[in-house]
């Protein structure tokens, strides 16, 4: 078989595999929120590989692998992206499928920090801006050969920076925004914990992750005959492995209880730092980095919540802070330039650049869309829309068919009816508060 062939095969279905992600996504979400937004989270995933993924194939492509201008911005491919020349053997069209499921991962990134309190129109502004300009205009300088920071020689195989740390800075800056849930915090800056919905739906969708992300980095190969392909795929699972170790053995220490949720986000923490450097470290480099990743993602945790900032899912400690933390990593790992392994220090200074300019970015990016949103659309719901739930409030159906749960609520019952034109019977016991 032509090698064309194999590694049309294999990036289709690497991406598919990042495509599948999404459904680990809108898992996650739907277990770590309270049940009265678990259709919401979902839906906004469907908003991500919609309208999302059309935009970036419209013109994200364009603006991140279109001719240069200065190193900032690509010219050209608007809204005919399959017609490119590649440096590997591989149809165009594979690559931009690869490329699109990139994307959305980089704003799914978002949607679980502005959970529960975050209007459905502001969400759908935020993945227009982001597939369009904010993720593509980064990575472009991180990605397009003639970027700014790869002609530096930044290294970044499979997104740490450009997709991880980009979309964690992003969400933290609009969860700021946006401001708490009610009653997250209280006033002497304590915080109250919401308790997840589901632990083991929260659990399937870090498996699917976890799966996912063999094809996040092993398919940034675009190369079935890639020699490194295999150890980019042990990288990933050690540093996962490494990463929910140290979470799970560190709660255990610190609070008494091996904490799940900790867990699940120290696995995806190590995933998250090895993704910049799995093509360029060692295995028991890879296991260091996700062991360290499993340990700040906890304490990142714990500051972000002293800044009082709600993040229902700890997406900016697992993305934001790791997405750093795994770039600046490769400067003290990476077999042929890195600081531990051969002494010189060049590398590491380009990668904290890098680290660096996509925090600001983020950080700017992610104010400045949330502040737009709010003099337009609308960023935040109502009290009472939070009070009840955006599933019912946006969607107008509940995640799970106990509608008990809803019989002392008159005005969520009714729109419930008024929405999909079925009657709700109220349980004997709750007719009184049904009516």
């Amino acid at each position: 078989m032509e090698v064309i062939h194999l590694n049309t095969i294999w990036v289709v279905i690497a991406a598919a595999m990042v495509l599948f992600m999404e459904g680990g996504f809108s898992l996650l979400e739907a277990g770590f929120v309270r049940t009265k937004n678990a259709v919401n989270v979902t839906m906004k995933i469907f908003v991500d590989l919609t309208i999302g993924a059309l935009a970036f194939w419209v013109i994200g492509f364009a603006i991140m692998y279109g001719k240069d201008a200065f190193g900032l911005i690509g010219t050209s491919l608007f809204g005919g992206p399959e017609h490119i020349a590649l440096s590997v053997d591989l149809p165009s069209a594979a690559y931009v499928l690869f490329q699109m499921g990139f994307a959305v991962a980089c704003v799914s990134i978002v949607s679980g920090a502005v959970a529960e309190r975050m209007s459905f129109k502001a969400y759908i502004v935020t993945v227009l801006a982001i597939c369009v300009l904010v993720y593509p205009l980064s990575g472009h300088w991180i990605w397009n050969s003639e970027g700014w920071l790869a002609q530096l020689g930044m290294k970044d195989f499979a997104g740490s920076a450009a997709i991880h740390a980009l979309g964690g800075f992003a969400a933290f800056a609009m969860a700021r925004r946006l401001g708490a849930r009610k009653g997250r915090f209280n006033s002497d800056g304590s915080a109250n914990v919401f308790a997840p919905s589901n632990i083991p739906l929260a659990s399937a969708g870090t498996f699917i992750l976890w799966f996912g992300w063999f094809g996040f980095n092993a398919g940034s190969t675009l190369d079935a005959t890639d020699a490194s392909l295999g150890a980019i795929a042990l990288h990933t699972m050690l540093a996962g492995a490494g990463g929910g170790t140290a979470a799970l053995l560190l709660t255990m220490s610190k609070f008494g209880k091996a904490d799940p949720s900790m867990t699940m986000n120290g696995v995806l923490a190590g995933l998250v730092a090895v993704t910049a450097g799995c093509a360029f470290v060692e295995s028991w480099s890879a296991i260091v980095i996700g062991i360290l990743a499993g340990i700040i993602v906890i304490y990142a945790t714990l500051l972000v919540d002293r800044l009082k900032v709600d993040d229902p899912v700890g997406a900016v400690a697992v993305h934001g802070f790791n997405g750093v933390f795994g770039t600046i990593a490769v400067g003290l790992f990476d077999t042929t330039e890195g600081l531990f392994t051969t002494g010189d220090a060049k590398l590491l200074g380009v990668q904290a650049l890098g680290a660096v300019t996509v925090v600001v970015w983020g950080l700017a990016a992610g104010h400045v869309l949330a502040v737009l949103c709010e003099k337009t659309v609308g960023l935040r719901v109502s009290e009472r829309e939070e009070e009840e739930g955006l599933d019912m409030s946006f969607h107008g159906i509940p995640a799970y068919n106990e509608l008990e749960r809803f019989t002392d609520m008159p005005s969520n019952l009714y729109d419930f009816e008024e929405t999909t034109g079925i009657t709700v019977a109220p349980l004997p016991e709750k007719k009184a508060a049904a009516k």
